[in-house]
């Protein structure tokens, strides 16, 4: 091929011709013009009797003299007796194995803690941590990230995928993520094989998703259960009293904090609600003892209910319902408030919407409902939680009007 001499960005910029051009400056720097206009620095070397061209980048990405120093030290490494060609394919030979060595389970354990803080939950790290290790570390949690392939992927879920369908299709969307992230850092270069569409919606039956029903307790029995759980004085009874109260998810309950409560409205941030919009919640009497209550039995922390200034985990409210009734889950008492309100009170469906923090898709109609239900939402939950303390209070009557009439 034709070689031509030329030096000046301006000259290199305007060749047109398709030929490899010699720079003069460095011995074995070439620019080569393809036929299609592109440009491409080539270091031209010979080696044990064998020629070789390296590619140094395009222009002008790649600048003259930044391809003068390329090419300076591959003239280095030669003068060393070194083979450029043969240093470059050990680095990227090192660069693989590397990607090797990034076995599954390190990965997604790491993953997992770093998006734990853009949770609005503790409890999602613990569900995320517990389902991988469940059932999909077994599987590939020893393989390299490179190495996980769709069979994999399909050995984890279909043993769930009919049994435990909401298990096994939040494992799969989790799996997706954590594969996606290593794609993204390098360490696997091949289709993730955990998508969905047009993948392992081909392999994997259509299985039609069952709603979800956690049980609830009956609101015929809540009082019965306030009876109970005034009995017991601990944080996660008077956390659980505070969650039914106030017909809020447990999330919400053990992230609170108390630079969230405002007079007699506790104001969760948008970042802590599962629809991300702030929500007020009108706090009766009731809710703003439970509060007092629990600061003299909490240290010094930011949470309305704490351990040692930290937040304790969700399981230790169950466990205590659990005491009362084994089936009992915690979001089940939003349930038992809807039931309770259509069947034993006149208040506005609205209202109850909006006590339960349901996303309203309409931006205008949602900040109306805010604005104007907020005084309709403070009759709703103090007769909440009169009803809640209902048994209570009639007990303490009863025994002060028999102290009374046994008194002299």
């Amino acid at each position: 091929m034709t070689m031509h001499k030329s030096s000046h960005w301006r000259t290199l910029n305007n060749l047109s011709k398709p030929v490899r051009y010699s720079i003069s400056e460095m011995r074995g720097l070439h620019l080569w013009v393809r036929s299609d206009l592109k440009k491409y620095w080539i270091f031209r070397f010979t080696y044990a009797g064998r020629r070789h061209d390296m590619c140094l980048g395009s222009f002008p990405a790649v600048g003259l003299s930044d391809a003068k120093k390329k090419a300076l030290k591959l003239r280095g490494m030669l003068f060393n007796d070194e083979n450029p060609a043969l240093v470059r394919q050990n680095e990227r030979l090192q660069k693989v194995s590397a990607r090797k060595r990034m076995t599954f389970k390190p990965f997604a354990e790491d993953y997992i803690h770093r998006m734990a803080p853009k949770w609005s939950s503790t409890k999602y790290e613990h569900d995320w941590l517990m389902s991988i290790q469940q059932f999909a570390n077994p599987v590939i949690g020893f393989l390299d990230m490179e190495s996980i392939t769709t069979n994999h992927i399909i050995e984890i879920l279909h043993p769930i995928w009919e049994s435990k369908l909401v298990t096994a299709s939040r494992l799969r969307g989790r799996l997706e993520k954590i594969i996606s992230a290593s794609i993204t850092a390098g360490f696997r270069t091949s289709q993730n094989p955990a998508i969905w569409k047009n993948h392992l919606e081909n392999l994997l039956p259509n299985i039609k998703k069952r709603a979800i029903h956690h049980n609830a307790l009956s609101y015929e029995r809540i009082p019965e259960l306030f009876v109970f759980l005034s009995s017991i004085n601990t944080l996660p009874s008077l956390a659980l009293q505070f969650l039914i109260l106030n017909a809020s998810r447990a999330g919400e309950v053990i992230q609170a904090e108390k630079n969230q409560i405002n007079g007699d409205i506790w104001v969760i941030p948008a970042e802590r609600m599962k629809a991300r919009v702030e929500h007020q919640i009108p706090l009766a009497a009731e809710s703003l003892a439970l509060i007092d209550k629990a600061a003299a039995l909490t240290s010094d922390g930011p949470y309305l209910f704490s351990v040692e200034g930290k937040r304790f985990h969700s399981l230790y409210m169950i466990k205590v319902a659990q005491q009362f009734e084994a089936t009992i889950t915690t979001h089940g008492f939003r349930s038992t408030f809807r039931d309770w309100v259509s069947e034993e009170t006149n208040h506005n469906p609205d209202v109850v919407e909006m006590a339960l923090a349901h996303a309203i898709k309409n931006k205008v109609e949602a900040a109306y409902r805010r604005g104007k239900l907020i005084e309709k939402r403070k009759l709703l939950m103090r007769d909440w939680a009169s009803f809640c303390y209902s048994k209570l209070n009639a007990n303490r009557t009863s025994k002060a009007q028999k102290a009374d009439r046994q008194s002299p």
